[in-house]
């Protein structure tokens, strides 16, 4: 039984048409491999990568990039995925006032994230989210999921953190934080090369089921059918 969820955001939309998309204009206008950025990008924050294969030459050419990047990857139409919706009406509707019972740590901008999440028709977390823009080290490093903790006023023990990709994973991780994985992105046999070693994979989050018990939420893990 634990206090909070934490999630990536990429482990509730699907936004993949529009990333495969956005790297290969960037690819197209900088010369390299638009498909392995992508595949080795994941879960990372966008200004870390950007800065690895575009080399901006300034603060402000790299702000702009990223902006430009998002709004590419808007326009490719990111969708709800499966279970979402019916897990966070869950958590939302038997909250108690003194608790509020999720959050999401993402990789990307603040206002991206936003975006996206009112695009796809899903509601913002109680307490905020932590973005790209909040913290110094991005994923692997523990401190984005170190910073959700905090934001949500619990240990990082009490947290089970839902991640898809490896660095979202072992960034959890070192936070000292349960991870559950979902394969949305990855397979259940790359997740375990990866090394990242979250403590339950899942196929995705139609295998996840949570209620509120006091201030406290329970949650229930189907492992099957990964």
């Amino acid at each position: 039984m634990l206090y909070c969820l934490t999630w990536a955001s990429s482990t509730l939309v699907d936004t993949t048409p529009g990333v495969l998309k956005a790297w290969q204009v960037y690819a197209n206008e900088y010369g390299f491999n638009g498909a392995d950025a992508a595949l080795r990008s994941h879960g990372r924050r966008l200004y870390d990568t950007l800065q690895d294969y575009c080399r901006p030459r300034s603060q402000a050419e790299l702000q702009v990039a990223v902006q430009r990047f998002e709004s590419i990857v808007i326009a490719g139409g990111p969708i709800v995925l499966p279970g979402a919706s019916t897990l966070l009406q869950r958590i939302g509707a038997g909250s108690p006032h003194t608790a509020s019972g999720w959050s999401i740590v993402t990789s990307s901008t603040n206002v991206y994230a936003s975006k996206v999440l009112g695009v796809c028709g899903l509601p913002p977390p109680p307490l905020g989210l932590v973005s790209s823009s909040d913290v110094a080290n991005g994923k692997p490093h523990p401190a984005p999921y170190l910073a959700g903790a905090r934001r949500l006023g619990v240990d990082p023990k009490n947290c089970i953190v839902v991640e898809d990709a490896p660095s979202g994973i072992l960034s959890a991780r070192a936070a000292g934080c349960i991870v559950i994985a979902v394969c949305t992105s990855h397979t259940r046999q790359q997740l375990l090369a990866s090394g990242s070693n979250p403590q339950y994979i899942v196929k995705d989050l139609t295998r996840l089921s949570a209620r509120w018990i006091g201030e406290a939420l329970e949650v229930f893990i189907d492992e099957s059918a990964t």
